[in-house]
């Protein structure tokens, strides 16, 4: 295929861009460059790049300074007289320096934080943290059973034992049976009037998100307390230097408890601190909706009142210091809040609440708010429904909306000059990304790039220059250079592909949208064959991950499935590749539309997608088949185990089979936790539909996947074999993590899913 190239960076005067390529196909890619003014490609030393590359500085106010962590020191660079100064000199690492409104330094040693006035060498240390116990004992974090054990992994284990008979009978038999030491700072400090600071205790936490106010008055952290009593998985690796079977620590299940955090702000005049109440946060006892489905733990969590567990993110001040605003998440994820803090009181006052009885999501929510100037900063909302940008006024509280309609807005940048937002979203078309830049007041919102398809750009510094990472449908991803103007024309810079992917007329499959049986839009992409085969069979493909997109005119991230699709299509299939409910890029009524269900609308896309096929490309619809990896998966199992009549055959690949085996960061959000929800779980995992397989099942899966584990299709063939069932297969691949990486393995892979579908779907 051959290696785009990626990894672009400018240099510091904005004349040369650096990028990693590898056009002669060698064993790995090498540093190129190519200038802007004459745009030429050039092989780069290795070292060039960091010698040219943009500084990494923290500024002070007017840019005339500015600060540089290096080797684990501070290094102050006066951009006037162009003279670097070296602030410390210690073996400790000094980091997270800044400066304040007045120009004096700030930074982290260790836990400490200290302040320099670089003139005359005045350090002063601000903070005095203690690592060691407090009074306060430990205790394990969420609900517990009689015995200790979470109500997690006792739902697991009734759960089990109701699914497999052998789990029973081996209940049966068994019931028969009866830190560092200190370093010296790096400048001179006046030892003779010692200082005493009140020593804040860490116990066993861990602390982040230290920061400083720009006026010096106040220091904010959080205290982040680990989660006590979780059991991790263990994933086994047979295949290994050793010999021997080699134990991978995992991660842990839905449901079990999560670190939670506390944000602290001392007050470096009165030598104390306090704890930020969430508490006074408005909704902070609203209770989600899907609890009133259970009347006993609904008049439970009633009669309790209890707060919701919230995580604070880093206080956020504005450039002199006079405002601070905090964003905080519910743990339950119904809730993303903007709230102002007064530091001298911690009273927190709501800004903006977004609340989503799904879950809050979507392209550039809940990041932390960013400044503009002293008066506003901006943030995302999908308060109509997608995700727009927002300013916010302190003085005056005026939320103001600048872009508006049904796209989203995918990643914003403020200028140097701080008078224009620079865009990237998908207005023109869901499946288009484009640049465009949107004046800080609002406005027209002025498109810059033209090309039809996927518009990745990296801004020079100068802000004058595009470098855009571009491909199309069939064209994988390359670089261009363009002036930062509406209309200017973008020049190709590199050409990537071998001569053999070049030697194939890859197709442009037809982007189409269809009105499922709820009257939604679904966008998809059809492959049609220009010889079909007598039988008239279809394949569906079905994308991973869920929220994702796959259905758009750049070249796919499932490059392997778009080539695999054009064999199908060489022989005589028609294919279809859908953006089901709950793909990313269409707002959030398309995002959620799977809470509490998965396998739901998602799965009944693919039929109404199938249905199309019928009505306009003319397939059989009895001759249908689908495949799919990771969510794809999923929905290839819960298509042959819940839609029969529709899928005749179908391969998984990677597959969640139950989905209160996967972890807790994603399934929570859409199922909530196994023990709080498992109607939700019940009807959402294809392990509780075995019994209704009909037409053949092809698995296949990695043994030292640590994402998906290899135990989750381990269970799936128990059910069967349980339930006598005889029209499955499993492949397993000894040395594969979740995503493939021997070529074999995906060789492999994909003649076993083309044989299915020769074997099934053309007799």
């Amino acid at each position: 295929m051959g290696t785009s190239p990626d990894e672009y960076r400018w240099s510091a005067d904005s004349r040369t861009i650096f990028f990693n390529w590898n056009p002669e196909s060698k064993d790995k890619s090498q540093p190129y460059k190519v200038s802007v003014i004459n745009q030429k490609v050039e092989k780069a030393e290795k070292e060039e790049a960091e010698k040219m590359a943009v500084a990494n500085y923290v500024y002070n106010r007017d840019k005339s300074l500015g600060l540089q962590e290096k080797g684990g020191d501070i290094y102050l660079t006066n951009f006037k007289s162009k003279k670097e100064t070296r602030l410390t000199n210690t073996l400790e690492r000094e980091s997270n320096a800044k400066f304040l409104y007045n120009n004096e330094v700030v930074f982290q040693r260790v836990e400490n934080v200290y302040r320099l006035n670089y003139s005359n060498g005045e350090l002063t240390q601000l903070t005095n943290f203690v690592k060691g116990k407090s009074d306060a004992a430990s205790r394990p974090l969420g609900k517990t059973t009689q015995a200790g054990a979470s109500a997690q992994e006792l739902w697991l284990k009734n759960d089990q034992t109701a699914l497999f008979d052998i789990i029973k009978k081996k209940n049966a038999e068994a019931a028969n049976r009866s830190e560092g030491r200190g370093r010296g700072f790096g400048m001179a400090m006046d030892n003779t009037k010692p200082r005493v600071i009140k020593p804040i205790p860490l116990d066993d936490e861990f602390m982040a998100g230290l920061t400083v106010s720009p006026d010096g008055k106040y220091v904010s952290y959080r205290l982040i307390k680990q989660a006590l009593g979780n059991k991790n998985t263990i994933v086994p690796n047979y295949v290994t230097a050793s010999g021997y079977t080699e134990d991978i620590n995992g991660r842990s299940k839905v449901g079990e408890a999560l670190s939670t955090s506390t944000t602290y702000v001392f007050d470096i005049a009165k030598d104390s601190v306090y704890a930020v109440s969430v508490s006074q946060i408005p909704g902070i006892k609203d209770l989600p909706d899907y609890v009133k489905d259970y009347p006993k733990e609904l008049e439970e969590r009633t009669k309790k009142n209890e707060d919701r567990k919230v995580n604070l993110n880093l206080v956020n001040w504005n450039e002199n210091g006079s405002f601070a605003v905090v964003s905080g998440r519910a743990q339950d994820n119904k809730d993303f809040w903007i709230l102002k803090l007064d530091p001298a009181t911690g009273k927190l006052t709501l800004i903006d609440r977004q609340r989503d009885e799904a879950w809050v999501g979507g392209p550039g929510i809940s990041r932390d708010i960013k400044w503009i100037d002293n008066q506003r900063f901006y943030f995302q909302s999908e308060a109509t429904g997608y995700s727009h940008l927002y300013t916010y006024n302190v003085n005056t509280g005026e939320k103001k909306q600048l872009t508006s309609g049904k796209w989203e807005v995918q990643q914003v940048n403020l200028s140097k000059d701080k008078n224009t937002f620079y865009i990237s979203g998908n207005a023109a078309h869901p499946g288009i990304t484009h640049f465009y830049k949107l004046n800080v007041n609002g406005g027209e919102l002025v498109q810059i790039t033209s090309m039809k398809g996927g518009n990745e750009v990296t801004l020079s510094p100068d802000e004058k220059w595009l470098a855009i990472n571009y491909s199309y449908m069939d064209k994988p991803w390359e670089l261009y250079i363009q002036a930062n103007k509406p209309g200017a024309k973008p020049v190709r810079i590199t050409k990537s592909t071998s001569a053999e992917f070049d030697s194939y007329q890859w197709r442009q499959p037809d982007l189409v949208s269809f009105k499922n049986r709820y009257g939604d839009d679904v966008y998809a992409r059809v492959y049609p064959s220009k010889n079909p085969h007598p039988n008239k069979p279809a394949v569906v493909f079905v994308h991973g991950a869920g929220y994702l997109q796959n259905v758009h005119y750049w070249w796919s991230q499932y490059f392997r499935e778009y080539m695999f699709n054009n064999l199908l299509a060489d022989n005589g299939y028609t294919v279809i590749d859908i953006d089901y409910t709950a793909s990313s890029g269409y707002g959030r009524n398309h995002r959620t539309g799977i809470y509490r269900h998965m396998g739901g609308k998602d799965l009944t896309d693919q039929v109404d997608g199938v249905k199309m096929l019928v009505d306009k490309y003319g397939v059989n619809p009895k001759n249908v088949g689908l495949y799919g990896g990771s969510y794809g998966g999923f929905i290839t199992l819960m298509g042959l185990f819940n839609e029969s009549d529709t899928f005749r055959a179908g391969a998984a690949l990677r597959s969640v089979t139950d989905w209160a085996h996967y972890n807790h960061g994603y399934t929570s959000n859409i199922l909530n936790e196994p023990f709080n929800d498992p109607n939700s779980y019940k009807k959402s995992s294809p392990i509780y539909f075995a019994d209704k397989l009909k037409g053949d099942l092809l698995m296949l899966h990695g043994m030292v996947d640590v994402n998906v584990h290899f135990q989750d299709i381990v269970r799936l063939s128990q059910r069967f074999i349980e339930l006598g069932k005889d029209n499955w297969e499993l492949a397993v691949y000894p040395v594969e993590d979740h995503g493939f990486v021997e070529p074999s393995s995906w060789t492999d892979e994909y003649k076993r899913i083309f044989k299915l579908f020769e074997n099934t779907l053309k007799k």
